[in-house]
C-alpha cells in the first residue's frame, strides 16, 4: 500500500485559540479537578478549573504589565513544572507566543533560539539558566525582560498585574484566531542548526482535540473514574506540549514531574496514581529491566521469564483475534495468565501507580516483544509516530486494533503517503505552516501541503505504518549494500546490559557497532556474577561481559541479511551524553559527532 487516509473526527477550528478551553471549563464546571500540584511538603493538592483559570488570568495580567504584547515571543527554559503550564496558557490568553528551550541547552543553543525567534522576554527556572542567558545577553538586542521561577517570578507577575482589569485580558483573548502562531518549537538539530517550527493555535487545537476524541476511553483505568496523567516528558518537546494541552482540553487531571530518573519518578507515580501515562520507550525499558533485576535478586529468574513468555503469547493471541486471524488465548493460556497476573503482572502495575491500564509511547521505536509483554501484563501501550512539524502525533495505534511493532494508522484527518524512494509524506490540518524565517528549508520540506518527513517507512495492507529508518542515516558499504541502522541498533539495545548502540559502516567493507552500557543493569549483573565492582576501563575488557554483548549482536543479526549484519563491535567505557554534544536534548544520537569523537575506535573496527 502506498497511501492511507483516516476521515476526520473533529472540525478544523474557525475561531478562538488554545486558551479558550480554560475559561470554558471554569464557567461550565468550576469545581472540576483540573490539575494536581505538589506542595512544599511533597503532598499532592488538587487545583480546580476555576482556580486554574484565576491563576492563568493573574499571570496574563502580569505579563501585560511587564511589557509582553500580542504577537510577542517569550522563551521558556525550564523543566516540566506546574508553573510552565500556567505561563503557557497565560501567554496564549494574551496572544503571545511561547518558545520552549530544553533546560540543558548550551549558551550557543539558547542564543540561536532567542535570537532567531526575536524573543522579547524569557522565563527561566533557576540561577544556572539565568547565567546561561546572561552570558549571551549582549547579543540579544530584542530581549528586554527575564523572570526566574526560583526567585519569585510567579509572585512578581501576580503583583505586577493586579491593577489591570479582567476586561483587558478578555479583549486580548478574543482577538486570538486559529491561524495565529501559538508556539515556535525548535527541532533537536540532529543534522544541523535547529529550525523553528511555527505551530498555530488551529493546528495544535486540531491535534489535541483529535487525540482526546479518539483516545478518551483509554484515559481511564476503569469506566467512570477520574482520568489523570503524570507528565514527566519534557515540555520543551512537542510530545510533552501535546500532552499538556490535550489534558486541559480533555478534562484530565494533570500532574507534573520534572525528573525522568526512576528514583524520582516511581515514588510520584505511586503517590499521584495516574490512570494512564505517556512516555518514550526508554521508560518502559527501565520498568521492565527493574522488574527483571528484582526477580534475579530474589532467585526467581525462571518464573519471571516464564511470566514474560506467557504475557507475550497472551497479547499476541488477542492481537490475532482483533485482526480476525485467530481465536484468541486458549483456556490453558488464560489460566497461566491468571496465575502470573497475581504473581508478577500486578506488581509491575503497582510500580506504575496501580491504576495504569493504558499508555502511549512515542519519540522512538519500541521493540514489538516489549509492547506485547506490557499488553499481556495489563498495560496496553499504543505506539505512535510524529514530528514537531506535525504538532506531535501523526499516526497511532487504535485502541481496538493495536498492531505491536508498528506506529499505527494515521490519526483522524491525516493521510500517510509512501513516496517512490520510501520516504514518509504526511498531510493534515495539524501540519505546521513552515520554519520561522527559513523559506529555503520550508520549501524543501512542504510540497502543496505534504510534509516530506525524511523518515523511511512502509504501509501494510491495513494501513499500519512501520518506520524503517532516516533517509540521511542510510549507510552504504563499500560493496554497495544499503543498510538502515535504526532497526539493528534497537535490537542490540533490547539487551538489558546495553545502554546505547550506534551502527557504522558508511563507505566501509562491512557493518560494525559501538556499544555503551546501562550502568544500573551492569552493577546488578556484576553482583549476580559474583564479580567485584570494576572501573570503566577494566569493565569493557571483561570477557564475560563481552560474551553477553556478543549475544545481543548475534540476536540482532538474525533479523537481517549477512551483508547487513554487524560483523564486529566495540564496548565503550562511557555513555554518549548531551553534555559532550553526542545526543540531542530529546536523546537522539548525533551520528556525525559520535563518529568524530570516536574516530580511533571506529578505525580500530576495520583493522
Amino acid at each position: 500500500m502506498r497511501e492511507f487516509t483516516v476521515p476526520p473526527l473533529v472540525p478544523v477550528a474557525t475561531s478562538g485559540g488554545l486558551a479558550d478551553v480554560v475559561f470554558d471549563h471554569a464557567r461550565d464546571n468550576p469545581d472540576h479537578v483540573a490539575l494536581g500540584r505538589k506542595d512544599e511538603s511533597g503532598t499532592w493538592r488538587d487545583v480546580t478549573s476555576a482556580e486554574f483559570r484565576d491563576e492563568v488570568v493573574a499571570v496574563a495580567k502580569g505579563l501585560l504589565a511587564d511589557g509582553v504584547r500580542f504577537g510577542d515571543r517569550v522563551g521558556i527554559m525550564c523543566r516540566t513544572r506546574y508553573e510552565w503550564t500556567i505561563v503557557d496558557f497565560a501567554l496564549w490568553t494574551i496572544g503571545a507566543q511561547s518558545v520552549p528551550m530544553y533546560p540543558t541547552s548550551s549558551a550557543e543553543q539558547v542564543l540561536w533560539m532567542l535570537y532567531d525567534s526575536e524573543a522579547t522576554a524569557c522565563l527561566v527556572e533557576h540561577e544556572d539558566h539565568a547565567m546561561t542567558i546572561g552570558s549571551v545577553i549582549d547579543r540579544l538586542p530584542e530581549l528586554k525582560q527575564m523572570w526566574q521561577l526560583d526567585a519569585g517570578a510567579m509572585d512578581h507577575l501576580r503583583t505586577a498585574g493586579a491593577h489591570i482589569g479582567d476586561d483587558v485580558v478578555e479583549r486580548h483573548r478574543r482577538a486570538v484566531t486559529p491561524d495565529e502562531c501559538a508556539t515556535v518549537i525548535y527541532t533537536s538539530g540532529t543534522t544541523g542548526r535547529p529550525k523553528g517550527c511555527v505551530l498555530t493555535h488551529g493546528g495544535f487545537l486540531y491535534e489535541t482535540q483529535t487525540m482526546v476524541e479518539r483516545y478518551e476511553r483509554v484515559f481511564h483505568s476503569k469506566p467512570g473514574d477520574q482520568a489523570s496523567t503524570l507528565l514527566f516528558l519534557p515540555l520543551s518537546h512537542v510530545f510533552g506540549r501535546m500532552v499538556e494541552v490535550a489534558a486541559v482540553i480533555g478534562g484530565v487531571k494533570l500532574g507534573h514531574q520534572p525528573e525522568m530518573r526512576a528514583s524520582a519518578l516511581l515514588p510520584d507515580l505511586v503517590a499521584f496514581r495516574p490512570s494512564f501515562i505517556l512516555a518514550v520507550p526508554y521508560i518502559f525499558e527501565k520498568v521492565y529491566g527493574a522488574a527483571r533485576r528484582k526477580a534475579e535478586r530474589d532467585g526467581k529468574t525462571g518464573p519471571f521469564d516464564k511470566a514474560v513468555d506467557v504475557a507475550v503469547r497472551y497479547a499476541e493471541a488477542l492481537e490475532h483475534k482483533a485482526f480476525g486471524t485467530g481465536p484468541g488465548p486458549s483456556a490453558a493460556l488464560r489460566l497461566q495468565h491468571q496465575f502470573f497476573d497475581k504473581a508478577v503482572y500486578g506488581k509491575i502495575r503497582t510500580a506504575m501507580g496501580g491504576r495504569v491500564r493504558h499508555a502511549m509511547s512515542g519519540g522512538s521505536g519500541m521493540d514489538r516483544r516489549l509492547g506485547l509483554f506490557f499488553a499481556g501484563a495489563g498495560v496496553t501501550v499504543y505506539e505512535g509516530y510524529g514530528l514537531t512539524e506535525t504538532s506531535a502525533a501523526a499516526t497511532a495505534n487504535p485502541p481496538e486494533r493495536t498492531r505491536y511493532g508498528t506506529v499505527g494508522i494515521p490519526i483522524p484527518g491525516m493521510t500517510v503517503h509512501i513516496a517512490h524512494d520510501g520516504e514518509v509524506w504526511l498531510k493534515g490540518p495539524n501540519v505546521f505552516t513552515g520554519y520561522l524565517g527559513d523559506k529555503k528549508n520550508t520549501d524543501a520540506t512542504l510540497h502543496d501541503g505534504w510534509l516530506a518527513t525524511g523518515d523511511l517507512g512502509s504501509l501494510d495492507d491495513d494501513g499500519y505504518l512501520t518506520i524503517t529508518g532516516r533517509k540521511k542515516e542510510i549507510l552504504v558499504t563499500s560493496g554497495g549494500k544499503s543498510v538502515s541502522p535504526n532497526a539493528l541498533e534497537e535490537r542490540v539495545r533490547a539487551h538489558p546490559l546495553v545502554g546505547q548502540c550506534i551502527v557504522v559502516g558508511n563507505d566501509r567493507p562491512y557493518v560494525a557497532a559501538l556499544v555503551t552500557l546501562d550502568q544500573d543493569s551492569v552493577e546488578h549483573w556484576l553482583s549476580v556474577q559474583g564479580k567485584p565492582a570494576l572501573g570503566p576501563t577494566a569493565l569493557v575488557r571483561d570477557a564475560d561481559l563481552e560474551t553477553e554483548i556478543r549475544r545481543a549482536v548475534v540476536a540482532a543479526n538474525t533479523a537481517v541479511s549477512q551483508a547487513e549484519s554487524i560483523r564486529t563491535f566495540r564496548i565503550l567505557a562511557h555513555p554518549f551524553s548531551e553534555e559532550h554534544g553526542l545526543l540531542t536534548p530529546s536523546l537522539k544520537l548525533k551520528r556525525k559527532a559520535i563518529e568524530a569523537a570516536y574516530t580511533a575506535e571506529v578505525e580500530a573496527l576495520y583493522r
